[in-house]
């Protein structure tokens, strides 16, 4: 669904999936098929999800599991959706599949997270909701008997492994499972695979350069970096960068002016939800002191919507391809 992009060799595996049985459709019903047997048990976020059929009534609460659900052919699954889909994401056809999916709400709060009333959700009955919101955890859903997955990246307790290219392959495993759509999975990791070694051969050796990953607050208040547990710090190194922040031991957290000029960045890449560009550049170039930033000194920032580095995702790959088209091979 994106550009053709380079082969890292991550070591990404093909899929083998369960699948499920497909009712006939009519007008109000998916036109996507499933095959295999159920009942299908994955595990997310530490528990136990357990499918006694596909899927037929997503609601997605985050816009992570878009490009999954284009590659495996399920977008006709999605009901209801809220957050922001910002349309640089997706190509023409992934965003005609979204304009006919409902909106019920896109207001964020000043850090990007979604805010939705748990009753709005359970209203449209769900038989998956793709995506955990602070006041709609999986207990509240798990009571009414609908299923959660969330995003293994974004889970509230992250495990030990470190995130790589290779979770995006396990990701479309799993919804391969779920949704019944093995074999489109493969195709789609098969794809991934070379798009990502042709990135490898064109970045070659490490450059030696810095970078870190941020999110600012504009308008003013908390910057937020990206540590180790996080995508930003593989995407980084597949595009020949050293993270700053790489021995933090955290995926997210925040970070003071005075922390940022003391690791000194060379490139600084800005992550945002949606809105103009310029301004995200600007909540930290405006920053008293920002100038003594190498990055801001020599104009090597390059702002990124949240998605194409976080959580790993066809759109993260998407993402590293952008990130060496701006700073090439690092060098």
């Amino acid at each position: 669904m994106s550009r053709p992009l380079a082969p890292i060799a991550l070591g990404l595996t093909l899929v083998a999936a369960l699948a499920g049985c497909g009712a006939d459709a009519d007008e109000n019903e998916p036109t996507s098929t499933s095959s295999g047997s159920y009942p299908v048990t994955v595990e997310n976020c530490g528990a136990d999800v357990t499918f006694d059929r596909a899927p037929e009534r997503v609601v997605m609460l985050k816009s992570a599991a878009v490009p999954y659900l284009h590659d495996l052919g399920v977008m006709d699954r999605v009901t209801a959706r809220a957050g922001q889909y910002p349309a640089d994401y997706y190509d023409a056809e992934t965003l005609a599949e979204l304009d006919d999916i409902p909106l019920l709400t896109d207001e964020l709060d000043s850090s990007g997270h979604l805010q939705i009333s748990k009753e709005v959700v359970i209203a449209e009955e769900p038989d998956l909701v793709l995506g955990q919101v602070d006041n709609l955890a999986r207990d509240t859903l798990t009571a009414v008997d609908i299923p959660l997955l969330e995003e293994p990246a974004l889970c509230d307790s992250v495990g030990s492994e470190r995130p790589s290219y290779d979770d995006v392959s396990e990701q479309l495993r799993t919804y391969g499972r779920v949704f019944g759509r093995e074999e489109q999975a493969e195709t789609a990791v098969t794809a991934l695979q070379e798009r990502l070694a042709q990135v490898e051969a064109q970045v070659g050796e490490p450059s030696g350069r810095t970078a870190a990953v941020l999110y600012p607050t504009v308008g003013g208040g908390v910057t937020y970096a990206y540590g180790n547990r996080s995508m930003a710090d593989p995407q980084l190194a597949a595009a020949g960068l050293q993270n700053v922040f790489a021995d933090v031991d955290e995926r997210v957290f925040e970070v003071t002016l005075e922390e940022l000029l003391g690791r000194d960045p060379d490139v600084l890449v800005l992550l945002h939800s949606d809105g103009d560009p310029d301004a995200v550049e600007a909540a930290v170039t405006d920053l008293p002191g920002a100038d003594e930033l190498t990055a801001v000194r020599n104009g090597d920032l390059m702002p990124q919507l949240f998605n194409f580095t976080e959580p790993p995702s066809p759109l993260s790959v998407e993402g590293l391809e952008r990130i060496v088209e701006r700073f090439g091979d690092g060098s």
